[in-house]
């Protein structure tokens, strides 16, 4: 089992953005992943599970994080495209994409009016606790995904599609 989990927001609002925070914005969420999958290859055991941490501001993107979401949705298309390149070594590779979680980052960055945005957008009320991740995480990792590949599983309590 492989995780490449890489994530900044150094976002800003249209008309706001700097050449250096979208450069690291990128580095960081598309070539991070992308380097150390391909770093990893050559480790890589037959029926190994490769997992990417996307996001749900891949598909439903939240103002002024635009930048961070397309990287996120590059990452998605970059999964699908490995997925169709994993025969050869026969691994499985999947992006786990959260949806509003309750971790420090956000609570941080949102402030104390985050529990009340979760219930008015997201369709279970309120935000994803971290091991409710961790458990879709090791769905992922686990042989009950053994015919899964090339999937972008949503653990979002709806909010991409509400």
């Amino acid at each position: 089992m492989l995780v490449a989990n890489a994530g900044i927001v150094a976002d800003a609002s249209l008309g706001a953005h700097t050449e250096a925070n979208v450069d690291l914005t990128l580095a960081v969420n598309v070539k991070g992943p992308l380097f150390t999958i391909q770093k990893a290859l050559p480790l890589l055991a037959e029926n190994a599970s490769i997992l990417v941490v996307g996001s749900s501001n891949s598909v439903r993107p939240n103002e002024h994080l635009e930048v961070y979401s397309a990287s996120k949705a590059a990452v998605s298309n970059l999964v699908h495209n490995w997925a169709r390149q994993s025969r050869e070594r026969r691994f499985r590779v999947n992006v786990l994409s959260p949806g509003p979680t309750r971790t420090p980052g956000l609570i941080g960055a949102a402030g104390p009016g985050v529990d009340q945005f979760a219930e008015a957008v997201v369709p279970l009320g309120r935000l994803a606790d971290a091991e409710e991740i961790a458990a879709a995480a090791l769905f992922l990792a686990s042989d009950a995904s053994s015919f899964v590949t090339g999937a972008e599983l949503f653990a979002d309590g709806g909010y991409t599609r509400a």
